[in-house]
């Protein structure tokens, strides 16, 4: 990432686009009382600066069948080998976010299976089988109360 730094329209651009990404730009440009050129070459900016990571659809789980959400806690038995868990933890469809953590444990994940049998099979023959995954604890997400993205605060 490089040391660009956001200034108040840099965080007015994102506040709308953290609300909706497809807001077209041509109006973000009349909210910022700027031209839908200068709205178009900060977002560029910010994409380049890796500020902006990407825009994608957020599609419910549950509509494609995966209803159980789950974090699993993993410890790995060496520090040196977090780079190759995770690797394997990528190739791993049902897994979604991967966290390395403090605590008790090294990493929290975050999956989807469709029903208990699945979480149960993902985690036996996938996530425990991983070399150097020493031990997992499994919590189930009874409902999601909100999910959002970061909150774009104005600066000082």
């Amino acid at each position: 990432m490089s040391d660009y730094k956001i200034d108040e329209m840099d965080r007015k651009i994102l506040s709308f686009l953290v609300k909706d990404a497809r807001m077209p730009f041509l109006e973000i440009a009349r909210e910022c009382g700027v031209s839908g050129a200068a709205i178009h070459q900060r977002v560029k900016k910010l994409e380049d600066s890796g500020i902006i990571t990407g825009f994608s659809a957020t599609v419910k789980p549950a509509s494609l069948g995966f209803s159980v959400c789950a974090f699993v806690m993993l410890n790995i038995s060496e520090a040196n080998k977090f780079n190759d868990v995770v690797a394997a933890l990528k190739k791993i469809p049902e897994v979604v976010e991967t966290h390395f953590i403090t605590g008790h444990s090294s990493l929290l994940i975050k999956l989807y299976c469709s029903d208990f049998d699945h979480l149960m099979q993902v985690v036996l023959n996938s996530i425990q089988k991983i070399p150097a995954v020493e031990s997992t604890e499994t919590m189930i997400s009874l409902s999601e109360a909100f999910q959002r993205q970061v909150w774009v605060k104005k600066s000082k």
